[in-house]
């Protein structure tokens, strides 16, 4: 009889963990009863997850920078067709809330920092540690009409953000730089030419009369 209720256990305790998996986030790894999934994102560091949601975005990042630093795979798929719009800084290791969101002022682990918007996409000029951004645009979009919310089956948003970037032009670089001071002599150049051409069309009206005066 207690060889039977072991087999049964040891049944039960196999089904259970075949049953405990993490259907959103393949890196994850689960076990316990109940069960309890998490995935690493530093150097003994472990991040608990909620696998009945999609995984926050700051957490995905810091799991794909960590596996990237120990040559583990990474993501392989979803890269964006040639006419969406890409952030220029590309992927970092982002600091993250205990919620999933991103912390306002991101560093990459670096002494210079720059803010975010809720998408994690720099909004402002990079600067130091001295950087302050005093919130973080977490608005959510729920548009409404007569006071009703609107229930859609389908939605993408490319950017939502209340806050405007705040990009000044002291950290252009060189070759764009460049293109605008050739635009500007280029300007410059023909507005001589042309002030030029109609002082001598002045100068050819006026000798006329006294040709036809000295004939």
């Amino acid at each position: 009889m207690k060889i039977w209720i072991a087999l049964l256990l040891a049944t039960f305790a196999v089904g259970a963990s075949a049953q405990c998996t993490c259907e959103s986030f393949k890196w994850a790894t689960c076990d316990g009863t109940p069960c309890q999934c998490g995935v690493m994102v530093g150097t003994g560091e472990m991040q608990n997850l909620n696998c009945s949601k999609l995984v926050p975005k700051c957490f995905l990042m810091k799991a794909e920078m960590y596996r990237a630093r120990k040559g583990l795979s990474t993501r392989t798929g979803g890269k964006p067709v040639k006419t969406a719009f890409v952030d220029n800084d590309g992927i970092y290791d982002p600091d993250c809330e205990t919620t999933g969101a991103f912390r306002a002022k991101q560093c990459n682990n670096t002494k210079e920092c720059w803010c975010v918007n809720s998408a994690g996409v720099r909004r402002t000029d990079k600067g130091d540690e001295s950087l302050r951004c005093e919130k973080l645009d977490q608005a959510k979009f729920e548009p409404s009409v007569d006071g009703q919310k609107l229930e859609m089956e389908d939605i993408l948003v490319y950017y939502v953000d209340e806050e405007g970037p705040t990009f000044t032009m002291k950290r252009l670089t060189g070759g764009v730089i460049a293109v605008i001071v050739v635009v500007i002599l280029a300007v410059a150049a023909g507005l001589l030419v042309l002030y030029l051409a109609r002082r001598r069309e002045r100068g050819y009206s006026k000798a006329e009369p006294r040709e036809m005066e000295a004939m």
